[in-house]
């Protein structure tokens, strides 16, 4: 059973392990309330993962030491269980979904464990886990439904209040739930009129569907860029700690996530991954209460590959209007370039590609189509080019 005890005890246990991350003042996140960032992104690992999988280690028998710990992750949990083990020199066996980021494999073996790559997403790995603890008698870890791990992710709870007493909202990422079941539970057995909220990517809302269905639902398929809270089916106790200690969930778009990644690298030079940031995204886009309040935006981890990096911030530009791609249908004569040029050039917007089409079998015989990618301050600066252009008689086809 859960209880405030036992997540002082993680506390304890964790002190000399986890490193402290001070909250962090965000202004620019939401101008109509007071935000603050929790940035587990800088804890060893790159996320909260370590809290959990670290205080569940340590709470083995001998016996189960000598076997060894196996778990299943999309990564984070994979990295925090291969750091608990190694340092209290435990083997250990993470089975990952094969989709994983490369960056959370190769990190995961760097922390001393062994590698199983299962095809399908974290509920594939799940079994495959089980299958392998069965068989070589590892004891399981795992990454969200143990009340030892849910103990280690409170202690996160027991921090926001210490750092921010007057609190009147946190905003929580939730995969499986383990996270915020340990954060909700901590905050509100202490001051339950704090507002706990979770969210999801609404690619993989297992725990929002159940909560809203009373009972616990599994997704067919789960698809986001926050792979690291794509989860079919939330846990047993997480499920029912929910229901009980979180005030709400709600969900954020894939868009909407990276706009909230590019926001952190620009405004606060932090680097979070799709699953760390939903919990800003939520903040930015107003899915919950908090104007005037004073807020803290739980920021889950930072192990995003720099490959899906590169396309979220060029998704994050597009839906924050820093850029645009303007498909023009035009008659194919001289001078029309030179005309379309000279109306974005006077928007102050910049043209970064030009592509010209003269052949194409939907075009007028004597037309072709100009497409162009800008740079752009903002959708009022875009809907400057449009409207400007519109008048002076060009067709936008797409845009």
């Amino acid at each position: 059973m859960l209880t405030l005890d036992k997540i002082y005890q993680a506390s304890y246990v964790l002190k000399e392990v986890i490193r402290h991350t001070d909250l962090i003042y965000a202004p620019q996140i939401n101008p109509d309330s007071q935000i603050y960032l929790k940035p587990e992104n800088l804890q060893l690992t790159g996320s909260f993962k370590v809290r959990g999988a670290y205080y569940k280690i340590s709470q083995l028998t001998d016996e189960e030491k000598v076997h060894g710990v196996i778990a299943c992750s999309a990564g984070n949990h994979a990295q925090g269980v291969a750091l608990g083990a190694t340092k209290n020199g435990i083997k250990s066996l993470i089975c990952l979904p094969a989709g994983a980021p490369i960056s959370k494999v190769e990190a995961t073996k760097k922390y001393g464990a062994e590698v199983c790559l299962v095809e399908g997403v974290y509920d594939d790995a799940y079994q495959k886990a089980l299958q392998l603890k069965e068989e070589k008698g590892y004891t399981f870890v795992h990454p969200f439904d143990d009340e030892n791990v849910i103990a280690g992710q409170g202690t996160i709870g027991l921090e926001l209040l210490e750092e921010l007493p007057d609190v009147d909202v946190v905003i929580v990422p939730v995969g499986g739930g383990g996270l915020i079941s340990g954060v909700a539970f901590a905050i509100k057995s202490l001051k339950p009129n704090v507002k706990v909220y979770g969210v999801q990517a609404s690619g993989a809302p297992s725990m929002l569907n159940s909560i809203t269905n009373q009972k616990i639902e599994r997704l067919n398929s789960v698809s986001t860029i926050a792979d690291g809270i794509a989860v079919k089916e939330p846990g047993i106790h997480t499920f029912d700690l929910c229901q009980q200690y979180v005030d709400e969930i709600v969900s954020v778009t894939d868009d909407e996530i990276s706009t909230a990644i590019l926001a952190l690298i620009e405004q606060h030079k932090l680097i979070a991954e799709g699953a760390g940031a939903v919990a800003v995204a939520a903040a930015m886009f107003n899915k919950v209460p908090i104007k005037g309040k004073k807020v803290i935006c739980l920021i889950s981890g930072g192990n995003i590959d720099v490959n899906i990096l590169s396309r979220v911030i060029g998704r994050g530009l597009q839906k924050s209007g820093r850029s645009c791609s303007m498909t023009i249908e035009l008659v194919d004569k001289p001078g029309q370039l030179q005309h379309v040029s000279e109306i974005i050039a006077s928007t102050g917007a910049n043209v970064v590609s030009v592509y010209h089409e003269r052949v194409s079998h939907t075009a007028d015989i004597n037309g072709c189509y100009l497409r162009l990618e800008m740079e752009t301050r903002n959708q009022q600066q875009i809907n400057e080019i449009r409207q400007l252009l519109t008048v002076s008689g060009y067709k936008i086809v797409e845009g």
